[in-house]
């Protein structure tokens, strides 16, 4: 089974486990219940201005223009205690812009344009501050107010392009990196510990939970290197924990409890092929002699051999709690990106767990696999035919049809064309509806009353009239006259004697010119209410409408251009074949029972010879 690479995907849990994010690089950010395992939502097109509805008109270049290239889901408590805590999902783009979704109101919540010039790297906060960190290409670190957006301070943290950040959860201190780490105090921003021994930009780094200890990995290091953030003058790494490929997503907990039970390191760790690693040790010696627990999924062997290019991964991770020394619950997302699965394990270090994939998302396979002529013989018991042997078989089959029968279809043909109008087109299948009955005819006789009212002489409803001209209609009407013209006007429109293309023109003009004077002589609004609920009813089907028309030409599309290449021929061969055919079925005889006797009889004496 191929290996399926995750390091160009964005992945998240919400603080709560409840909520998964995760966007592939095409500017849609997919949001999945972890409970219900279905998707609950997705956003596209929400770089817009601050308070915008993202589910709104999109931008003009689409959401293929959003480069998105970090994604951290915070949960913040509230002042009040009345109210709970209120959870933001922040991303970063390529553009240097910062902002902040509330995924439970759909809405951009605020947005920082050009935070860091160059492109946005890392996010992260802190559990118990209400603070967000950010750094960027420019080397700068900005500390952000998660409630309204606002840019609280920033520092300049390296002379080169920042990569990854973290902050411990009390928020106390900040870790940044670039090729070197540098660990920083959050109060005073004074730079405490500098490490080195990365050869390359860090991709991937996390703290533990009492900030005394910081995992790491470049991009091309199959790795994980430990650091002891103790504020000493030591550069160098603790310990290396060593995996088969680069990882791109950690997470620990170390639990120092002196001597307690549980108390020692817990690393998880994504390698870019899907496969998760676990590593424990009480101290760091033991942490570095660890061999890693390998957590890995498998389609089965019959998927395999049918769907090649298909492959299960691990997206994301997290260590939800320590049942026991070197056991821990491990919250997963994993399967595929059409449709994750989401799954709680519990995971035993130095027992490899070996995950059966879930068939949701799998696709179905490509190409089916195409056998010889040969073995379909010897399967189906059929003979193939070729040129050479179907002669014979391409052979037009005479055609019998009944009389009684085709005089019965032929009583049928004024029917279908009562439905066609003089120029042979199809009638509007409102028109047939209405002939056949099926659509109320209640109003006919009142609209054509209606059309013929005095108050309609002036108003054509035919033809567009030019607004210079309606509004010299209007304004000549007297106000009663108006409100009458009003009342018909609606009713046609409810009606469907009219087209609203006509109706609608003139009752905005009258509104526009006579509202006051009609409010005045209807007092219970009756009809502004009919009107209120047929503008209504009408917006309320456009955009199904839309859809339905957007599917109908898809569908056209494709049967005409099957139409086109079936018919359009491949080879001159071909050519000449059809052309055989076609003559073939000119050279048979239609034989109807029950006449042309002769004919028949003179065929029978021609088989006879």
């Amino acid at each position: 089974m191929s290996s399926s690479n995750i390091r160009d995907l964005l992945t998240c849990f919400s603080p709560s486990l409840d909520f998964f994010a995760i966007t592939s690089g095409d500017g849609r950010i997919k949001i999945w219940d972890t409970v219900k395992g279905q998707l609950q939502t997705e956003f596209s097109n929400i770089a817009s201005s601050s308070g915008s509805n993202l589910f709104a008109k999109p931008e003009e270049r689409g959401h293929l223009s959003i480069d998105y290239t970090c994604m951290k889901w915070a949960s913040f408590d509230r002042k009040k205690k009345r109210k709970l805590a209120t959870s933001l999902l922040v991303l970063g783009t390529g553009s240097g812009d910062v902002m902040a979704l509330s995924v439970s109101g759909g809405q951009l919540k605020w947005k920082i344009s050009d935070c860091h010039p160059g492109g946005v790297s890392a996010i992260a906060f802190a559990i118990q501050g209400s603070c967000i960190y950010t750094a960027g290409a420019d080397g700068m670190v900005c500390e952000i107010d998660s409630l309204n957006g606002n840019l609280l301070r920033k520092f300049k943290a390296s002379t080169k392009a920042l990569s990854s950040i973290c902050v411990s959860s009390d928020g106390k201190i900040i870790a940044t990196a670039a090729a070197q780490m540098k660990i920083y105090g959050s109060d005073d921003l004074k730079k405490i510990q500098k490490f080195t021994g990365h050869p390359d930009a860090v991709r991937c780094m996390t703290m533990s939970d009492d900030g005394k200890y910081v995992f790491s990995s470049a991009a091309s290091e199959r790795y994980v290197s430990v650091w002891r953030a103790d504020g000493s003058k030591k550069k160098s790494a603790s310990c290396n924990l060593t995996m088969e490929h680069p990882p791109v997503f950690l997470d620990c907990k170390h639990m120092d409890d002196g001597g307690a039970d549980g108390a020692g390191f817990y690393v998880l760790a994504i390698s870019e092929v899907g496969v998760c690693y676990f590593w424990y040790g009480t101290d760091v010696e033991g942490l570095s002699k660890a061999k890693p627990t390998k957590i890995s999924l498998s389609l089965g062997e019959n998927l395999t051999k049918i769907h090649k290019g298909a492959s299960a991964a691990i997206f994301a991770a997290r260590i939800q709690s320590v049942v026991k020394p070197a056991s821990i619950n491990v919250f997963l997302a994993q399967g595929f990106l059409i449709k994750p699965t989401f799954e709680k394990i519990v995971v035993n270090h130095g027992e490899d767990l070996r995950l059966n994939a879930s068939r949701d998302g799998l696709l179905l396979p490509l190409s089916q696999p195409r056998k010889p002529k040969k073995q379909l013989e010897l399967q189906t018991g059929a003979t193939a035919l070729d040129r050479s042997n179907a002669e014979g078989a391409l052979l037009p089959a005479p055609k019998v049809l009944d009389l009684d029968k085709l005089k019965q279809d032929q009583s049928l043909e004024p029917h279908y064309s009562q439905a066609l109008t003089s120029d042979g087109q199809a009638s509007p299948m409102e028109d047939q509806l209405r002939s056949l009955g099926l659509l109320g005819q209640l109003y006919n006789s009142t609209a054509k009353s209606m059309k013929s009212s005095p108050l309609l002489k002036d108003i054509d409803l035919e033809t567009t009239i030019p607004p210079k001209k309606m509004k010299a209609v209007v304004l000549a009407m007297p106000s009663n006259d108006a409100y009458k013209t009003l009342n018909v006007l609606v009713d046609l429109w409810q009606s469907r004697s009219c087209s609203a293309k006509y109706v609608v023109p003139w009752v905005h003009c009258i509104l526009i010119h006579h509202g006051h004077q009609i409010v005045s002589q209807e007092p219970d609004n009756t009809t502004f209410n009919s009107l209120y609920k047929i503008a209504k009813t009408k917006g309320s089907a456009t955009q199904p409408l839309l859809q339905l028309s957007g599917r109908l030409q898809l569908v056209i599309a494709q049967f005409d251009k099957a139409t086109e290449l079936k018919s359009h021929p491949l080879l001159p061969e071909n050519e000449m074949v059809e052309s055989e055919d076609e003559d073939e079925d000119d050279s048979v005889d239609e034989v109807l029972f029950g006449e042309d006797d002769d004919d028949a009889q003179t065929s029978d004496e021609d088989n006879g010879e």
